[in-house]
């Protein structure tokens, strides 16, 4: 990991563009990101333990600009899983979303599936990366975790940091690492114990009354924080998923490889019937006038008007940094190929348990069929 990080471009440009939000609901503060058409279901982002809202800003700006709505938060100082649900469950009522699509990595994704056990009606989706069904394993690595609260900040920061690669790496990976340790560096003392705790809050996920069909499993094959023998019992417990393998990645792939996190997000999307609002003029939220950090942005300026000049300006940014600046299907034949050799070694090669891995349905079958009906359309 390199001395000294310096902020991505795109991540400054994403900043200046797009407003945080922080709301008290009762005793939790919530922190946000929420940016695309409102009339459309969101696609809501929940981060691991080292994570913050910040780190799905690449999926906010490729998927917003497709016409999605993203949303993504931070996990609030919760303590164990009860509170973590009633209190999501209180930010869904405030913001006013009723049914949501969630994209969880790691320790979001395990929150993801809680949620979805226990509030069913309101989960229409999942989509899983890198991420497990039960915290006995972690609950095993933590005996200190009752004292977890009381430990110094500097301790809990070295305990995360222990789990993420700062080996030789491609360079994608390791400035995801620099990205993501810089959020750790952010974080208060309170939100890294409460994650902690939470990840060694023994629990188990149960069985969901949502259909396999609409869950989709995205990992990496290389180094990952998540146990590999999780992640296989992951594909067990959702046999009829849908398998989308990334070569590497590491722990970050939204950050070291967005643009096939991206596509396999928008093809999940428009698989469980997410219908992008691409024509659509939606209003950048706006506090009276007043963004989150208290700063006028745009004042006087028509709300149709505000949220075109943002979307313009992402897209420039990204075509200036490099990004997705080529069509969609271009990108689809990218990924078919890489997915469908992705696809025949399943799981890490470097696995000796990757025989066991039973046979998964190949992400590359969902590209052809989409692209055969964009070709009909």
């Amino acid at each position: 990991m390199k001395g000294v990080f310096s902020a991505p471009g795109d991540y400054i440009y994403f900043k200046s563009q797009v407003p945080l939000h922080k709301i008290p609901i009762g005793s939790k503060q919530w922190r946000y990101y929420d940016f695309g058409p409102k009339s459309v279901p969101p696609l809501i982002c929940l981060p691991g333990i080292a994570g913050t809202a910040d780190v799905f800003y690449k999926q906010i700006m490729s998927l917003s600009m497709k016409g999605y709505r993203v949303i993504s938060v931070d996990i609030p100082r919760v303590w164990n899983h009860k509170e973590w649900m009633q209190a999501f469950e209180k930010f869904l009522d405030t913001i006013d979303v009723h049914h949501v699509h969630l994209y969880g990595t790691s320790l979001g994704g395990f929150l993801a599936q809680l949620f979805a056990q226990y509030r069913p009606r309101r989960v229409k989706s999942l989509i899983l990366s890198n991420s497990f069904l039960e915290t006995h394993k972690f609950s095993a690595a933590m005996p200190w975790a009752p004292i977890v609260g009381w430990t110094p900040s500097f301790l809990l920061k070295r305990y995360v940091l222990m789990g993420i690669s700062s080996g030789p790496s491609e360079p994608f990976i390791a400035d995801s690492v620099d990205f993501v340790v810089a959020q750790i560096e952010s974080l208060h003392k309170d939100d890294l114990a409460s994650r902690l705790h939470l990840a060694a809050d023994t629990a188990t996920v149960g069985s969901l009354s949502l259909s396999d069909s609409f869950i989709t499993i995205m990992d990496t094959n290389d180094h990952c924080a998540t146990p590999q023998q999780l992640k296989d019992a992951m594909i067990e417990q959702y046999p009829e998923a849908r398998k989308a393998y990334l070569k590497t990645g590491g722990d970050f792939p939204f950050l070291s490889r967005p643009d096939e996190v991206n596509l396999h997000l928008q093809l999940h999307l428009r698989r469980v019937g997410v219908e992008a609002q691409t024509n659509m003029v939606c209003a950048v939220e706006k506090d009276n006038g007043v963004d989150s950090s208290g700063e006028n942005r745009n004042e006087g300026q028509d709300d149709d008007d505000s949220w075109k000049d943002a979307v313009d300006g992402l897209n420039e940014q990204v075509e200036l940094e490099g990004g997705n600046g080529g069509s969609d299907e271009h990108d689809e034949r990218d990924l078919v190929g890489n997915e469908k050799e992705a696809g025949r070694s399943g799981p890490s090669p470097m696995d000796p348990e990757s025989s066991s891995t039973p046979p998964v349905k190949e992400e590359s079958t969902i590209l052809d069929n989409d692209n055969n009906k964009n070709n009909t359309m």
